[in-house]
């Protein structure tokens, strides 16, 4: 007779799955490394089912299929079960206690100086936990219940999730000193096309929306890598790159108010849209939650501050 397996195991399974490493995840659950595996033993029994290969020689754990089916399901069982303790805490005391919250690394080390003490500010009881990662990688923790709530620039693959537009972030064009476009007050977006546009690389969701804003072909972004090899993962990088002389690029300005630039010779002017009256190129700030989250309400009441600390930079 197959029983029904407790939150416990569940937990197990999918902190194995996320570890990949029977040590680690026992770690991560607060409990010994054998009292991890008999769970996991004990789940596999209850439910009739190998969920691991056996006898492998491998000392990272190999989930079955079935065993892969069953941590996916295990991880909705468990933010199912976590959202009911959320709907609990929510209607007690809004925006308090802990809220893991993901943010990419194109918004995080510039607009975090200003968003925390307006955060502490307006709700004191509100306590972050902060995780930085490229959009890809927090969409998926976000979907397996490991963050609440994320800080994005869209437009972007967020699956699932429901997102809020906050801010527009404009595109800044980041020159060399002396170059022949810094002499203009703004830089028309159809002059990019003559030269050397240094991007970071694949994997960030700003090379493409800064090209897609701009109106700009996707073959003509350089790889933003040197003769050596090194791509640039940062906007700093991107910043001493063009200071080098390598090319330009498009900097957010929320990036440019934090002090990018650190007193590189670079200079930033705005950018002419390709059609008078339009917008500047800019990409969109927005939060990110699981749908149907029962905090859904708190997440757009942060809204108001996160736009106040985007706008307080200039």
């Amino acid at each position: 007779m197959i029983q029904v397996a407790s939150p416990q195991q569940l937990r197990y399974l999918t902190a194995l799955a996320d570890h990949g490493h029977f040590g680690r995840a026992a770690a991560a659950c607060a409990v010994t490394q054998s009292t991890l595996s008999a769970g996991i033993i004990a789940l596999e029994r209850g439910l009739d089912a190998h969920l691991l290969e056996r006898g492998v020689p491998t000392k990272r754990p190999i989930f079955t299929p079935l065993g892969m089916e069953v941590v996916a399901r295990a991880r909705i069982a468990l933010a199912a079960l976590e959202a009911v303790t959320e709907t609990v805490a929510a209607a007690r005391d809004p925006l308090s206690g802990p809220l893991r919250f993901g943010v990419i690394p194109t918004i995080g080390p510039f607009l975090l100086p200003r968003l925390m003490p307006i955060l502490r500010g307006a709700f004191p009881r509100l306590r972050l936990w902060l995780r930085e990662d490229q959009t890809e990688r927090l969409v998926a923790q976000l979907d397996a219940g490991r963050l609440d709530l994320l800080l994005l620039a869209v437009p972007c693959l967020c699956g699932a999730a429901e997102t809020l537009p906050i801010a527009a972030d404009p595109f800044l064009a980041a020159l060399p000193v002396g170059h022949r476009l810094a002499a203009r007050d703004r830089v028309p977006v159809a002059a990019l096309s003559a030269e050397r546009l240094l991007l970071l690389e694949d994997g960030h969701c700003l090379r493409e929306q800064a090209m897609d804003a701009c109106g700009l072909p996707r073959g003509m972004a350089a790889a933003a890598t040197g003769e050596d090899g090194f791509a640039a993962t940062s906007l700093h990088t991107l910043v001493q790159m063009v200071a080098g002389g390598l090319g330009v690029t498009l900097l957010p300005r929320v990036a440019v108010e934090a002090g990018v630039l650190a007193g590189a010779p670079v200079e930033v002017r705005p950018l002419e849209p390709a059609t008078p009256g339009e917008a500047p190129p800019a990409r969109t700030l927005a939060l990110a939650w699981r749908p149907r989250s029962p905090r859904a309400a708190e997440f757009r009441n942060l809204a108001p501050a996160i736009a106040e600390a985007v706008g307080g930079g200039g």
